[in-house]
């Protein structure tokens, strides 16, 4: 045994979560190892016909304060956090006969379970682990000489080693080890922190468990990661490996779906913006009209919708290179179509993600928001103009917004019968996105005859209502708010367009 490699001779266990625990218990038994425990904990040792002594032995204290202070002792401390090569140290362990501990395993009470549940204050706060992240923190500062599994994810590393090598580690396993406690303790504690700041965002305290490797980043040369639990989301039935840019427009692509309810929809995304959308009565309408928006663009793009894929959508979908697809189900027929070219990425998705806030880093820092939520509905529209919009044109109005929502900025939005015509996004100037939307309209032959036209902003001069107008647009869907918004109304009722305005603007750098 070299230097750095450690036999476990004795070990404190009290969780939380046993489901897996009983492997672990029956393999440090079989290898000699002493065991000592607490409360429930021990009890279920007991219950595998497994001696094991109690804390309240060791201490001599039995556990007080309604179970608050069970191993906050000097003899449980002392164990985990003396220096088997210092000698002070273990004459002084010696003197208060204290016993090494060279195995800790515990788990915290289910802190954000709890706040998630709607519990009462008094509960969430009895959740709130001392005795168990002190012991965590102990354990992981002592990694030279002690091995801590501080969580239920980490019950099979442990198991594997007592499998493979009994009970002893390598310096390497323990600092292992001894990194996801500390990953462990800083998660929980931010969870504490920001039940307690009640969004009032005093400090910037995140953690994300559940990496998932990527091959690189935006570009072959950056290395990528995603932190965040991506099958909680989703379950992948086939295709490759999904990368950063794929995860950026699912990404898109999920908030996009979500404005539009249970309305039949399918979306064709490029870059994190629509390049094609329809609304229809089925899906298969919906999809053909969506690629007909853009057919181009739609090459390598991924694809949504908020309805099972049934097998005839399937093959015309199938006609067309993509790289992704999601979907709330797929039938049998049609995902034996749709895996027939090996590295499309087929994606069920199994929840809706409707995160509270959002953040990005910028600078030194990050910047922090609540999620746009607002979805208009008529009640939001102010008509502005003489001329009132018609039912189909509140419609389309309604459909454009969502979409223009869910774009880039600057941008525009032309749609008709609820299909997107053409957009223009990311643009420096208003003026800029509609010009390309109405020439990428017509150059895939669409009308912009009774067309409307939605905007993420204001608009600060008359001149997009005029150049609308020209093209054809009848009615136009803004948030208003220009100190000159006088003049687009004035230029609508002169060439008898309809406009409203919501109140709500919806940039997106």
């Amino acid at each position: 045994m070299s230097s750095t490699t450690k036999k476990i001779e004795s070990a404190l266990v009290s969780v939380f979560h046993k489901d897996g625990l009983d492997e672990i218990i029956k393999a440090l038994h079989a290898n000699g190892v002493k065991l000592i425990s607490t409360g429930g904990t021990q009890q279920f040792i007991e219950s595998l016909g497994i001696p094991c002594e109690a804390v309240e032995d060791l201490t001599g204290y039995p556990s007080i304060l309604g179970g608050r202070v069970k191993t906050l002792h000097p003899k449980v401390f002392g164990g985990i956090l003396a220096r088997r090569d210092l000698e002070k140290d273990q004459e002084q362990a010696a003197q208060y006969e204290i016993p090494m501990v060279d195995l800790v395993i515990v788990d915290l009470y289910p802190f954000e379970k709890t706040v998630a549940s709607g519990a009462p204050e008094a509960d969430i706060i009895e959740k709130i682990d001392i005795g168990g992240i002190s012991l965590i923190r102990a354990a992981a500062k002592n990694f030279k000489d002690v091995v801590i599994v501080a969580s239920q994810a980490q019950y099979q590393p442990l198991a594997d080693i007592l499998k493979s090598n009994g009970a002893q580690t390598t310096l390497e396993e323990r600092r292992f080890f001894a990194r996801e406690a500390f990953g462990v303790s800083s998660h929980y504690d931010s969870a504490i922190f920001n039940y307690f700041d009640c969004e009032e965002q005093s400090a910037f305290r995140h953690t994300q468990d559940s990496p998932m490797s990527l091959r690189y980043g935006e570009n072959p040369h950056q290395k990528g990661a995603f932190y965040g639990n991506f099958k909680e989301i989703f379950d992948q039935i086939h295709g490759k490996e999904t990368s950063y840019n794929n995860l950026l427009d699912i990404n898109a692509a999920v908030d996009l779906i979500s404005e539009f309810g249970d309305e039949t929809t399918f979306a064709i995304l490029k870059h994190n913006n629509a390049c094609g959308l329809a609304s229809r009565p089925t899906l298969i309408e919906a999809w053909k009209d969506a690629l007909a928006g853009d057919p181009v663009s739609a090459f390598g793009g991924v694809l949504i919708t908020n309805k099972p894929i049934d097998k005839e959508t399937a093959e015309e979908i199938n006609k067309i290179f993509f790289e992704v697809i999601i979907a709330p189900d797929y039938d049998v027929e049609a995902i034996e179509v749709l895996t027939q070219k090996k590295n499309r990425i087929i994606l069920v998705q199994k929840a809706l993600v409707q995160p509270t806030k959002t953040f990005r880093n910028v600078l030194n820092g990050v910047l922090v928001q609540e999620r746009d939520a607002k979805i208009e509905t008529p009640e939001d529209h102010t008509q502005v103009t003489k001329v009132a919009p018609t039912a189909s044109e509140v419609e389309d109005m309604l459909f454009a917004n969502k979409i223009v929502k869910q774009s880039k900025s600057n941008a525009i939005v032309l749609a008709k019968n609820k299909q997107l015509i053409a957009s223009g996004v990311g643009q420096t100037s208003r003026v800029d996105a509609l010009k390309h939307a109405i020439e990428k309209a017509g150059s895939f032959g669409f009308s912009l005859e009774g067309a409307v036209m939605a905007s993420d902003a204001f608009f600060p001069f008359p001149d997009c209502v005029e150049i609308a107008h020209n093209a054809g647009v009848t009615a136009v869907i803004h948030p208003g708010g220009s100190i000159e918004d006088n003049l687009s109304v004035e230029y609508c009722d002169a060439n008898e367009m309809a406009m409203v305005t919501t109140g709500f603007r919806h940039f997106k750098h």
